[in-house]
């Protein structure tokens, strides 16, 4: 079953891009907040206070699955969005 990230967005899902600052400057989705996959373990407080459900994305695919991965241990509500060009696509 896909996942309706559109509907999460809407509702007011947090979009968290995981690449390297540098990667988001050259394109990233509106209202997207940046913070580097090697930095979520020691951001994971101030992600707990972000807008759940939290769609995270990267380049492939593969920074944002380990994001999600450490998310939700976490016990947060977290989706792998993908590469962030084609979560764009499914968003708009």
């Amino acid at each position: 079953m896909a996942i309706d990230f559109k509907g999460m967005v809407a509702q007011g899902a947090t979009i968290l891009d995981v690449r390297t600052p540098e990667e988001y400057s050259e394109g990233h989705i509106e209202g997207s907040i940046n913070i580097s996959v090697d930095k979520v373990g020691t951001e994971l407080e101030r992600i707990k206070g972000m807008k759940q459900p939290i769609i995270t994305c990267c380049r492939s695919g593969g920074r944002s699955g380990m994001a999600t991965s450490v998310l939700t241990s976490q016990g947060m509500e977290s989706y792998n969005g993908g590469p962030w060009n084609v979560l764009l696509s499914q968003i708009q």
